[in-house]
């Protein structure tokens, strides 16, 4: 499926994943030090939390699950089908997304935990756009099925395999724009605060601007 996916994902699945990990790095740094781009860890303290916190903990890290599974419905509603297709309404989720991390700073930066829920919703919005335009194959948003997949492909290689070599580019890129994202939003939130989230929420709105143009010139 990979090898059939259009040379530019590579690129817009590197900074897809830059935003994740910003986001990520900034909720962790966060006065609640909250993830939020992947589930399995907010899962886990949700299991031990019903032995070891309060009702309203409780609540929150549910209300982190289901805002991420919303949002995943959400790109589910907007982009049906699995397949990229120019057309389809890939802007409006980005802009979408753009709009709930702006949310995110304002109301994280009134002190309000809301604010995990509308990072969470972004972030499942996201690992659902991306799962959507690859066919389940790429998603963003958290790097265990990158790792899982990459080890997957090393063990064929032993087997004597083909080296799938742009499945390999395309995970290592997802792999270094998490990280980076991570280091570049541990550094803005040291410098900005919450005012840090602005960076990824403007670059979804460019990549949102983007994809209309792109989306325009080949209709015309």
């Amino acid at each position: 499926m990979i090898s059939k996916l259009p040379k530019w994902i590579e690129y817009g699945a590197f900074v897809l994943a830059f935003v994740a990990g910003c986001i990520n790095a900034i909720g962790l740094l966060g006065f609640e030090h909250q993830a939020v781009s992947h589930v399995s860890g907010t899962a886990t303290l949700f299991g031990t939390s019903m032995l070891t916190n309060s009702l309203g903990d409780i609540l929150h890290l549910a209300g982190v699950l289901f805002s991420f599974f919303v949002g995943a419905g959400l790109s589910g509603f907007l982009l049906h089908g699995t397949r990229l297709k120019l057309g389809r309404h890939y802007d409006t989720a980005l802009a979408l997304e753009s709009i709930l991390i702006f949310a995110s700073f304002y109301l994280l930066s009134e002190g309000s935990v809301y604010g995990h829920y509308t990072a969470s919703l972004a972030c499942g919005m996201q690992n659902a756009l991306a799962t959507t335009y690859s066919g389940a194959i790429v998603r963003t948003t958290h790097l265990t099925g990158i790792f899982t997949d990459l080890g997957i492909m090393f063990g064929a290689i032993m087997r004597g395999e083909i080296f799938d070599k742009r499945k390999a580019i395309l995970f290592g890129l997802i792999i270094a724009g998490f990280i980076s994202g991570g280091t570049s939003g541990a550094y803005l939130f040291t410098q900005l605060q919450f005012q840090a989230l602005l960076v990824p929420a403007v670059i979804c709105l460019m990549l949102a601007a983007l994809y209309r143009l792109v989306n325009s010139l080949k209709k015309s």
